[in-house]
């Protein structure tokens, strides 16, 4: 009697789904908790790190990809670091793995809170009166501080990195780190602070 044959429309086995479900084949993606209900449609979380810029030439779709590539591009951002997705993709997967034996938690929900937290609540803006600028304190919008966010967390990893010991992987795990538990010496929290410390003298 011949050997039965797997059956090529089968679906997948469950152990394959759970694998490709996972972010970096380690750290899953499911069951993140998102403590700012306002920036939470704005931080999509997946386990694919690299969509090939699908979305670059739609308007407000950024917010689609997942979190954790949108700080993969934001990482590139730099002189030296123009155009290398797989050393800034590399970079992050450090600094992950360096959290996860720091804090024994999932990296994802690190960055998550870490990118809640950086998020500035208020800024100014410039108006004019009569020829006169006035500094005015607004509302920022949610998608903006999502943006500001990694901007602030890939500042801080470049100052802490750059001409020094201290490696890129070394420096974002402690930016992360410091954003998620909010520190006060975690630059992105610092210029979070200036920010809204800044917008309040505005009002």
């Amino acid at each position: 009697m011949s050997a039965e044959q797997p059956d090529p429309d089968a679906p997948a086995s469950t152990d394959d789904e759970r694998v490709s479900a996972l972010l970096f084949e380690r750290y899953s993606v499911d069951d993140i908790e998102y403590d700012d209900p306002s920036t939470r449609r704005y931080i999509t979380v997946t386990p694919v790190a690299h969509t090939m810029g699908r979305h670059a030439n739609k308007q407000f779709k950024k917010s689609e990809i997942s979190i954790v590539e949108r700080l993969i591009n934001r990482l590139m951002q730099t002189d030296e670091n123009t155009g290398k997705k797989q050393q800034a993709t590399r970079i992050v997967r450090e600094a992950f793995a360096t959290i996860e034996n720091r804090t024994d938690e999932n990296p994802v929900q690190t960055l998550v809170t870490a990118v809640e937290n950086s998020g500035p609540r208020e800024e100014t803006v410039r108006l004019k009166y009569g020829g006169i600028s006035v500094p005015k304190a607004v509302d920022v919008a949610p998608q903006r501080r999502v943006d500001q966010a990694l901007k602030f967390i890939a500042q801080g990893v470049k100052q802490n990195s750059y001409k020094t010991k201290t490696t890129a992987a070394e420096a974002l795990a402690q930016q992360l780190i410091g954003a998620a538990d909010y520190d006060l010496q975690t630059y992105a929290i610092s210029q979070k602070e200036e920010k809204e410390r800044v917008a309040a003298a505005a009002r």
